[in-house]
């Protein structure tokens, strides 16, 4: 990954809760800063060979973000960066500890499906959306 093909999100793509994250994302990066993928397509299954991480690792979001990898509330966190807003001010919770954050999320990451619901197959972009995803 480099840094002029900007920053990637992968999430959960059949979860009602990560859709609407995206499409959340979308609506505040109208410069199309952020692109992303479904963690359930093979563009993710190639990151994650590429980076070590198992295969089966649905419980996050992911930010890939030039050489780096955030999980959890730091790629929530970080994603923050590239919206238009008030939103980049979110990342000054980067100063909690990481555990103590991921207690939150960890929690909500849990429950999502049954809180948010869950789809029978991924989310599919729009065709003016498709350039914002790597797998589409």
């Amino acid at each position: 990954m480099s840094a002029e093909s900007g920053p990637i999100l992968l999430f959960d793509g059949v979860c009602n809760l990560c859709s609407s994250s995206v499409q959340f994302v979308i609506e505040r990066d109208p410069e199309a800063k952020v692109r992303f993928a479904s963690l359930q397509s093979e563009f993710a299954a190639r990151k994650f060979e590429e980076l070590n991480i198992p295969g089966n690792y649905l419980d996050s979001i992911v930010l890939l973000e030039q050489d780096k990898t955030h999980y959890k509330s730091a790629a929530a966190l970080r994603v923050c960066r590239y919206l238009n807003g008030g939103w980049p001010l979110l990342r000054v919770f980067l100063i909690v500890p990481g555990p103590l954050r991921d207690v939150v999320y960890d929690w909500v990451a849990r429950n999502r499906y049954r809180w948010f619901g869950k789809k029978e197959t991924c989310w599919i972009p729009t065709p003016d959306l498709r350039s914002r995803f790597a797998d589409a």
